[in-house]
């Protein structure tokens, strides 16, 4: 399934909502988008990957990369989602 980004706003925050299959030049599109709201408006960017089928391991690591930029956060990770960020986040340490 294609990715499908929808943007939404909602208590001075944008959202990002995220479904479908993420490759790396999906999460390098979102990442753009998310800092060029964030420089244009300096409202918080929430990206919500609750609905996403699918992750693989290059998009993990630009998703770390941006939950740790400020003014930027990422929400509904499923356990798997989450641990593939985290094995990422590993070997980028080493």
């Amino acid at each position: 399934m294609p990715t499908q980004i929808t943007q939404r706003e909602s208590n001075g925050r944008t959202y990002l909502q995220v479904e479908g299959d993420m490759l790396v030049d999906d999460a390098l599109l979102i990442e753009r988008i998310a800092d060029e709201i964030h420089a244009d408006s300096g409202t918080h960017v929430t990206i919500d990957l609750a609905d996403l089928d699918f992750l693989d391991s290059d998009s993990a690591s630009v998703l770390k990369r941006l939950d740790s930029k400020t003014g930027i956060s990422i929400e509904g990770l499923e356990i798997f989602l989450q641990s593939a960020i985290d094995s990422a986040e590993r070997g980028n340490a080493a």
